[in-house]
């Protein structure tokens, strides 16, 4: 047992399994206090059993860690509210926020039911709201606190995922104005976008989607699911982010997992055209057909990952 995070209390969500279990292991391990949250759902948010979080927090103690189990859905906000809380019953305090709870279900925009696109979003962004807006106070009235969210790859490389892309680029947007609002208070906002072999690697759902739908592409050798290394190679970098050491870094998104850390640019406007719009009013669309072929759109016409 390290003592980097010792005297700290975590709140894991969806820690029952995969990069969640992970994290909760890797902070334990450094001397934290666990809350483990995970309802015990399949894949795709169907179900539930106790077994995943009980299991996590018995293998904790058998390392001589602390942690307790809770069995909410983070897309309940009343439930968000009681694990919070959970942690400072049992623990006094809830310094870091582990927001990793997640579902899977893959749709092509035009066949993506209602129902799956609001349960993503309600575990995915809402759940990383619920957790965070009964967080923050306890962290502010502490003057401490570590808000670690989990994002995706997909929020800037959609396959057949619109749900879920459009849910972790909101995590990302969350994760800055936390980041942003937070800062006076010794608090700090960061994301992770985690590649892990986990137990959606064998799911070749979204390929068969993009086959249907001739939307196939090749993807860069080292965000191939199949060379993808265990889920406990994403959390170093969440108990470093969770340490005293790292009390300067904050609104960042990082990639994480199989030997890769990487450092994701905020956007930015790359180019522009300019006119004084108190003197010549706005642009008329005759003037933007003269002027944009040549300037703006010169060259790539659309986003790099759509070949």
């Amino acid at each position: 047992m390290g003592d980097l995070l010792k005297g700290r209390v975590a709140l894991v969500t969806g820690a029952g399994r995969g990069i969640g279990r992970a994290h909760a292991h890797a902070l334990a391990a450094e001397g934290a206090r666990i809350v483990v949250n995970d309802p015990g759902v399949e894949a795709d948010g169907s179900g539930s059993a106790r077994a995943p979080a009980d299991d996590v927090v018995a293998e904790i103690a058998a390392q001589s860690g602390e942690a307790v189990a809770n069995y909410e859905s983070v897309a309940d906000f009343e439930g968000a509210r009681r694990m919070v809380q959970m942690a400072v019953d049992n623990f006094g305090r809830l310094d870091i926020l582990v927001n990793n709870a997640g579902i899977f279900q893959y749709h092509l925009i035009h066949e993506t039911p209602k129902e799956s696109w609001d349960m993503m979003m309600g575990v995915h962004l809402d759940g990383m709201f619920n957790t965070c807006r009964h967080a923050a106070p306890i962290m502010m009235g502490q003057g401490h606190g570590r808000i670690i969210n989990t994002t995706s790859s997909q929020w800037r490389n959609p396959e057949a995922r619109a749900a879920y892309g459009a849910a972790k680029g909101g995590v990302v947007s969350l994760t800055w104005n936390l980041a942003f609002e937070l800062r006076n208070h010794g608090i700090t906002a960061n994301a992770i976008a985690p590649m892990a072999s986990t137990r959606t690697a064998g799911d070749t759902t979204y390929r068969s989607y993009l086959e249907r739908a001739e939307l196939t592409r090749k993807k860069p050798p080292d965000e191939q699911v199949e060379g993808r290394a265990a889920p406990e190679y994403a959390s170093p970098l969440v108990v470093y982010l969770a340490s005293d050491e790292a009390s300067h870094v904050n609104g960042l998104v990082f990639r994480a997992g199989s030997g890769k850390i990487g450092l994701y640019s905020h956007p930015v406007v790359v180019s522009s055209i300019h006119r004084d719009w108190r003197k010549d009013g706005p642009w008329t669309v005759d003037e933007l057909r003269d002027i944009l072929p040549g300037t703006l759109l010169a060259g790539e016409t659309k986003a790099p990952f759509i070949p």
